[in-house]
């Protein structure tokens, strides 16, 4: 969840004014290949409240982990005061799977009907209306991981931390991991160039190794700096939290 950058600076958040808490979309990095990475999805959220009693849209990526399931970040669902929110969808979200290029696919959508926040980390799993049943997941790593790790970024963020708007065409990049904390992972941008970094409305987007047509989910993208950047990216661990997402994905 930065890619053009990690786009031009590679789902955080798409708004009609100022988004609190997005992250890029990968800047400096390249189109994901047709057929790829179909378990990231685009998720796309309206009527977001604000204190004042207006409402704005915003954009966020995240990551199939079971047919009826989806990985993101947790702040993408909050009230109006920001404040993280669990049980049913706070406002419509739409999540929409198997598709790189927008112009020429039109993907599997779902709508989002409940949400679970997760304890450890920034991390909330969303249920979807029906179970999506022509994209594999990802599996979810449990091993802790560790530094100099290479791993990928995918994600519908914008290109650009100027004037950003989410991607129509999945990104992706490599990173490696750079530093382990408890429950969060810090990686730095290698490949195409070493600013590849998530962007805004990458916020959720998937760090994993590819292994076929899946992958295997190392951590989630939290916050960061503006994008493109060359340092260090905060990540949430998906070791941490297997377990929970197990028991409700089961």
């Amino acid at each position: 969840m930065r890619l053009r950058a990690l786009l031009a600076a590679a789902v955080l958040t798409i708004t009609t004014a100022p988004a609190a808490l997005a992250a890029p979309d990968v800047a400096h990095g390249s189109d994901v290949p047709p057929g790829q990475f179909g378990f990231v999805a685009k998720i796309a959220m309206t009527k977001i409240p604000r204190p004042d009693g207006s409402t704005y849209s915003s954009y966020c990526t995240g990551a199939l982990v079971a047919p009826s399931w989806v990985i993101t970040t947790g702040h993408c669902f909050h009230d109006a005061h920001r404040k993280r929110v669990s049980g049913k969808m706070p406002y419509p979200t739409t999540v929409t799977l198997g598709l790189v290029d927008e112009a020429t696919e039109s993907g599997v959508a779902r709508k989002a009907t409940e949400v679970l926040q997760a304890k450890e980390n920034d991390v909330a799993l969303l249920k979807l209306d029906t179970p999506v049943t022509t994209v594999p997941p990802m599996k979810v790593n449990r091993v802790v991981p560790k530094v100099g790790q290479q791993l990928t970024l995918a994600g519908w963020g914008s290109l650009t931390g100027t004037n950003p708007a989410p991607a129509t065409r999945m990104q992706q990049g490599t990173v490696h991991v750079a530093t382990v904390a408890p429950t969060t992972a810090g990686v730095r941008g290698a490949s195409p160039q070493i600013t590849t970094s998530a962007c805004t409305f990458d916020s959720g987007a998937p760090y994993f190794v590819p292994e076929d047509k899946g992958g295997s989910l190392v951590s989630i993208e939290a916050t960061g700096p503006g994008c493109p950047h060359a340092g260090i990216e905060t990540t949430s661990r998906a070791d941490v939290i297997a377990d929970w997402i197990a028991t409700h994905t089961a």
